[in-house]
Parts: C-alpha cells; sequence; structure tokens
C-alpha cells in the first residue's frame, strides 16, 4: 500500500535536512502526490515519521497536520528549528538543506 510505503521513504530522511513531494514521488516511482499529501496528513506515526521534515518543492513549508497555517505550522516550524534548519520568510533553502533519496 502506498501510504506504508510513505512512512518507509520518509524515515529516511535524516534530521536536519527536508525533503519534497516531489523527491518522495520520485524515490516511490509515482506520480501520486495527492495519495503522499493524504498519507502525511494523515500520519499516526510521528514522531518516528517525521512528516514535519516535508516541504513544497519550492521550499515553502506547505502544510502540517491537514493545516496550512496557525498552530500547526508554527508546531513545524519549531521542530524543524529545532533540528537547526533555518526558515526565512515561511521557506527554507532547498539548496542547502533538501535531502535527495537518489
Amino acid at each position: 500500500m502506498l501510504t506504508d510505503q510513505v512512512y518507509t521513504v520518509c524515515k529516511k530522511i535524516p534530521q536536519g535536512k527536508v525533503t519534497t513531494h516531489k523527491e518522495i514521488a520520485k524515490a516511490l516511482n509515482t506520480k501520486a502526490y495527492q495519495a503522499i499529501d493524504q498519507a502525511l496528513k494523515r500520519n499516526p506515526y510521528a514522531p518516528e515519521v517525521p512528516c514535519h521534515r516535508v516541504v513544497s518543492s519550492t521550499g515553502n513549508l506547505h502544510g502540517f497536520k491537514g493545516k496550512r497555517n496557525g498552530k500547526a505550522i508554527e508546531e513545524k516550524k519549531y521542530l524543524l528549528k529545532k533540528e537547526g534548519i533555518e526558515i526565512k520568510n515561511n521557506k527554507i533553502d532547498l539548496k542547502k538543506y533538501l535531502f535527495s533519496f537518489h
């Protein structure tokens, strides 16, 4: 099932790095971006499956726990900053922090 595969891949994102939905899709050889997003949104295994480390392909924080703003995004920012990731204007420099599975 794709959901389990998403969680398995997500576990590989090291602390202090982020990845994108697109990178996860490439790693799984799929274009089911919405299914990936839904799996991450419903992640029951956090923080063992670090879905807070998944951002948009532009570096925007995107969403967390099914929310795009408010307390959930503040929590995502907190978790990423705690891991040493710099966030400027709700964006992460992917040249510096991107983790690719290939």
